[in-house]
């Protein structure tokens, strides 16, 4: 484990990398696409042409002899949480880990809620929902995410997506914003697509992958020895072995992607190595646009 020296060297990096990304260009994209929690009266004005008449305050037009309308607007704080893969397998690193690539990420997205006063909360997740921060508010809030993401040691380095989606829907009340980071290989048979499909019914659900370079298109020489990063098991594979692994990779990601698309959830996939914020850029933007449609 790292020392709590190199953690808060790494947080305190990713601060000055993302919360400049935040105030130069991504700040103005998060505020426009994300809807509020619903909407709060504002104020009453005198009726015009074309108001709906269902909105008229009788009272204020009784006392002041000319129609009135109430006047709501939409309650502008929004509740965000990242639900974090905490499972061993997102350690692997070919290039840049996909722990580190994901802490980036969730620092943005955490730090462009901060920006914009907005509620933030952390799951982290292994074999079930292993730490809960609460939604909160504040700059020291914010840091603390990150620096849980980095530094957390899983309890269970296996994964199963089913039961953190069931429990998370057993507790989560208020509609929320929720960003699922993770690298979603999971063992075949868990079956989240029902915990999905509930949770994306309540909730607005944004699946993040973080792909490892190396694990979608791995160069062979020879034969290498291979750790599974949740089991522990070694495998000795070569050329005949990687393409059935590839093989089995690309079956994984295809069902996932299908998954949150038969559960009206959005996602993207991010690659390591790579720069993930025109991504992040083009896929709000690509929601901002289909808002307004």
């Amino acid at each position: 484990m790292e020392a709590v020296g190199d953690i808060i060297t790494k947080v305190k990096k990713i601060e000055i990398k993302t919360v400049k990304l935040v105030n130069e260009v991504f700040g103005g994209e998060y505020h426009s696409v994300f809807k509020g929690q619903g909407i709060e009266f504002s104020e009453v004005r005198p009726y015009q042409f074309g108001d709906d008449s269902r909105l008229i305050d009788w009272k204020v037009t009784a006392r002041q002899n000319y129609p009135y309308i109430k006047v709501f607007q939409e309650t502008r704080e929004l509740n965000v949480l990242i639900v974090y893969d905490a499972s061993y397998s997102t350690f692997f690193s070919g290039e840049d880990s996909k722990r580190a690539i994901g802490g980036e990420i969730a620092g943005i997205l955490t730090f462009a809620a901060l920006k914009n006063n907005d509620k933030t909360g952390l799951i982290l997740f292994s074999n079930g929902v292993e730490k809960y921060i609460p939604l909160n508010k504040g700059k020291k809030h914010s840091l603390n995410i990150v620096r849980q993401i980095l530094s957390y040691k899983a309890k269970d380095g296996r994964t199963n997506f089913s039961k953190t989606l069931e429990e998370i829907n057993s507790f989560l009340k208020r509609k929320t914003i929720i960003f699922i980071i993770s690298d979603f290989l999971f063992n075949e048979n868990d079956r989240f697509e029902k915990g999905l499909k509930i949770l994306s019914k309540k909730h607005d659900v944004i699946g993040i992958r973080v792909v490892d370079k190396f694990e979608a298109t791995p160069k062979i020489v020879g034969v290498l020895p291979l750790k599974d990063m949740e089991t522990g098991e070694i495998a000795y594979m070569g050329k005949s072995s990687f393409e059935s692994f590839l093989k089995g990779m690309k079956k994984n990601s295809e069902s996932v992607e299908k998954s949150f698309l038969l559960s009206k959830a959005d996602y993207l996939e991010i690659f390591t190595g790579e720069d993930y914020f025109p991504v992040l850029l083009k896929f709000f933007r690509i929601r901002e646009k289909r808002k307004i449609r």
